[in-house]
Formats: structure tokens, sequence, C-alpha cells
């Protein structure tokens, strides 16, 4: 049908968005445009989107200030993966009759992948496993056990409390910190409370990272936070790059002063070719895996689906920001 509305999913790396989830609902109404390239730049991302009346965008990797939603005058509907989303501006979306909806998100994949990152640290899985490959020495590294260590966290919400459980049940030692966390939710837990940021960092021979980005969290792990950790130490962080000074982590890697980290989140994604991320020693990196899975991406573009429906008929549904 040639009266149809066009829709542009981004970042589809993988060509999930149409084989995880059925558009037939609304195959006769859109016609959907899948892009497996990063699209950076408001003018790039102004001239590619300029014909699309509808945006599916993953995460937060694509930001819609005010100056890029004023450049896509056709575009209606812009639909995020999850229902929390810092890179929209929703003030200038409505100005421009823009309409914008959420999806589900599950948090067992980030939680499972904290736990990949922290067993890949503990036990040195890549350098074993490129030693075995590469016909290397067998048995270079000797492991760090995880039963009677202290698990650090830094956040005990969802995805927290979750983690905090499995450290539980590895046997570790599990304590946790932020700036609102009361006694209750640690006694609800489990987990002992830290009296301050700065006591967890000393004490822990794990800390990982689960807090929403704002402006208590930005830059709380710095030089001096990173300092105060043990040398054995690891730090994982599946939360927000922006959490944790990059350049401080990579000076206390390469410098060793701690013993190493595990990184899911970036500055800048995806990572340049050339950013020290890319070489940087004892670093266990993923490329923002977190929310990578099957059944997560199937809720994401399934309910996408759903939203575009629902606008379609008149009846927008998970409508962000929440509760408006």
């Amino acid at each position: 049908m040639t009266d149809r509305l066009r829709c542009a999913v981004l970042d589809d790396f993988q060509q999930a968005a149409t084989t995880l989830a059925d558009w037939a609902p609304v195959a006769d109404r859109v016609e959907v445009v899948t892009f497996p390239d990063h699209l950076t730049g408001e003018d790039e991302l102004a001239a590619r989107l300029a014909a699309f009346d509808i945006v599916v965008t993953l995460r937060e990797r694509v930001p819609f200030p005010a100056g890029l939603l004023d450049r896509l005058p056709r575009l209606r509907l812009l639909v995020a993966s999850g229902m929390r989303n810092s890179v929209i501006d929703y003030e200038a979306a409505a100005r421009a009759g823009v309409t914008v909806c959420g999806t589900g998100s599950s948090s067992t994949p980030p939680v499972e992948l904290t736990w990949a990152l922290l067993l890949g640290l503990a036990r040195g899985i890549v350098a074993e496993n490129t030693a075995l490959r590469e016909r290397g020495p067998w048995q270079s590294t000797v492991g760090t056990d995880l039963h009677g260590s202290r698990l650090g966290l830094l956040g005990l919400g969802k995805i927290g409390g979750r983690v905090a459980r499995i450290g539980l049940a590895f046997g570790m030692d599990v304590v946790a910190w932020s700036q609102n966390l009361t006694d209750e939710r640690c006694a609800e837990v489990g987990v002992t409370r830290a009296a301050s940021k700065e006591e967890l960092l000393a004490g822990s021979d794990f800390v990982s990272v689960h807090l929403a980005l704002g402006e208590r969290t930005r830059g709380l792990i710095g030089a001096a936070e990173l300092d105060l950790m043990r040398p054995g130490a690891y730090l994982v962080n599946t939360s927000r790059a922006a959490i944790v000074d990059q350049e401080a982590l990579l000076g206390a890697l390469r410098e060793g002063r701690i013993a190493g980290a595990g990184v899911d989140v970036f500055d800048s994604e995806p990572l340049p070719a050339d950013h020290p991320m890319r070489s940087a020693p004892r670093l266990l990196a993923t490329p923002h895996l977190g929310y990578v899975t099957r059944d997560n991406y199937a809720t994401y573009y399934g309910q996408a689906v759903e939203d575009i429906k629902a606008f379609l008929d008149g009846e927008p549904v998970r409508v962000l920001p929440s509760g408006s």
C-alpha cells in the first residue's frame, strides 16, 4: 500500500527487530525499515530519519534533543525500549506533536551479565581460554574465591537486590550502600548496610555498580574512590558509564591499583575503534550486552508493535514519561 506510514528501527545490529517480533498487526499500515548501522550526529540523524513517521530507538543510545526533533516534522511517534529514557526531550516532543511511548524490560539479563563479568574476572576466564586456544601456558592465573569474599553493591534496587541474593548463594559477605538506602531494605534482601561509600569501597573484594544515573551519581566513583579499593579488588559496572570516571578507571587499571574491572557500558557507544578502553589492561569488557537477550528483545520489539498499533488506533499505551 502506498499510503503506509514509515517506521525506522534504529541500531538493529543483529537484525532482531523483525525476527523476534510479529509485525503483522500493523503490516497493512506501516512499512518497517531497520538500520543495522549506528547513526551519529544530529545532521546524519535528521537526514536519515526525515522520511519516517515512526522511530523505534534502542535504550538511550540515540539522543533526541529539541534540535533534532525540530528537524523531523514528519515524526509522529517515538518508541523507546524500556520505560525510562534520559536522552529524549519530552517537552520538545510534546511541542512538536510527537507521542513518546516505552516498552517493558526485564532486569534478569543485566543481573546475569553482572555475574558473567564477575566470574570471568575472578577466575581469569578470558586469559586462560586465550592461552589454551593459542597453545600458551597451561594455567597462568590463580583464581579468586567468591566464597568468603566481600561483595560491595552500590545500589540495592531491583537489579542490585537480585545480584545480592546470588552473592549470598555463593557464600559471599554482601554489603550495600547508596544515598537513600535503609536498614529495612537491607534486611529485606539479607545484606549489611555499609556506613558509607568509602567504607564499602575500602572493605570489598568485588564492587558492583547498580545505580541510576543522575546528578548525585554522575562521577560517583573517581580517582579518590578507586584509590580506596584494595589492590586485589575488582570493579564491575553494568549500570551507566558516567557513574565511574572513565579516565580515572583507565589510570587505575594501567597502574595496577586494582586487580581488574568488568565493564559493559562506555562513555561513547558503539565504542570507537581507537578508544583506550579497547586496549586497557586488566579489563574484561563487553559491548553493552546487559539487555541483549532473546526474551528481552522479544519484549522490546513485540511491545513496540503494540505501541504502534495502539497509537494508530488513537489510544496510545505506555506513554512516556511515565504517568504523563
